[in-house]
């Protein structure tokens, strides 16, 4: 099973905005756009992985937050047109909310207006509150978690919850995720140094830290903070559970360590001992500026992966 993972998108639509619309936090998004975003975040890009996307043979895609700038309503309705070209469709595409997508209370209701099928749970998984969300897909169990808050100006962080986590781990422990491949996405990373930040990070860290601690998962993915980071939390018996992040999917710049890409995880079935579906594969598809399409990347000549 190949599943590809891609995350802040910002993808960007300021047709029919007022200046009403920016009386709020939104006003530091629009001077991060002036400054930075919208000079380095490219909808053609996205385009170009979309078409990607539809020659590669996937699975699934999960894309962790962030589909939007300044969670304006005509942004979420710019992405979901873009987003009906992945031939996949919603029932194999998971979307989860970022910070920019809750940049204003409104946000997670236009956030659930437009991208309601891309993120619905299977039958028989409802509990009652919206997030996690679990999907079954063949040896894939996937759970996402929502950490996307309004919060106060000039912060960025994310919360899982209470009730999330309670839900997380009863799903990562269900009998009915026997044998499944468990994956576990969330927008903000929940380990490493970047999951400390005061004002970028993970509050309650540690509960989700807990969590996996008890009751384990197979790989966990992360967006937020536009690189390639790597770190891992201890699941049962002290084994080891990868934790990623990814850079931004629309990035378009000089520096090849930021570059556009998404990765593509391969998943067995019957591959780890005990006969659970083990993850036996990866790559990374890199934007190219020079040729306008994503390519493997030895061919993107894309610089290094980050450890952190």
């Amino acid at each position: 099973m190949r599943i590809a993972h891609c995350s802040d998108l910002h993808l960007l639509s300021l047709a029919g905005a007022r200046a009403l619309d920016f009386a709020n936090k939104r006003w530091i998004g629009g001077l991060n756009l002036l400054a930075n975003r919208g000079r380095h975040h490219h909808t053609e890009v996205f385009e170009a992985m979309v078409a990607d996307f539809n020659r590669s043979a996937l699975d699934h895609v999960i894309v962790t937050g962030d589909i939007t700038n300044l969670a304006l309503e005509e942004e979420f309705r710019f992405a979901r047109r873009l987003f009906e070209g992945i031939e996949l469709g919603p029932d194999r595409i998971t979307v989860l909310p970022g910070n920019h997508d809750a940049y204003v209370a409104r946000g997670a209701e236009y956030f659930s207006t437009y991208f309601d099928e891309y993120n619905r749970p299977d039958q028989g998984w409802e509990s009652g509150q919206r997030w996690p969300v679990v999907r079954v897909r063949g040896p894939l169990a996937l759970i996402s978690l929502s950490t996307s808050l309004t919060t106060p100006w000039f912060t960025a962080w994310g919360r899982v919850g209470e009730e999330q986590l309670a839900s997380l781990r009863a799903a990562l422990v269900d009998p009915r995720l026997d044998g499944r491949f468990r994956l576990v996405a969330i927008h903000h990373p929940p380990a490493g140094e970047r999951a400390r930040s005061v004002v970028r990070g993970l509050r309650d860290r540690a509960g989700f830290a807990d969590v996996i601690a008890a009751a384990g998962a197979e790989l966990v993915v992360h967006g937020h903070e536009h690189l390639d980071l790597r770190a891992a939390l201890p699941g049962p018996d002290g084994v080891l559970v990868a934790v990623r992040g990814i850079q931004s999917g629309t990035y378009e710049a000089d520096n090849p360590e930021r570059r556009a890409r998404y990765r593509i995880y391969e998943v067995a079935e019957g591959a780890a001992l005990g006969g659970r579906p083990a993850l036996v594969g990866e790559s990374l598809r890199v934007w190219d500026p020079a040729r306008g399409e994503f390519a493997s990347e030895s061919a993107s000549g894309s610089g290094g992966e980050i450890a952190a």
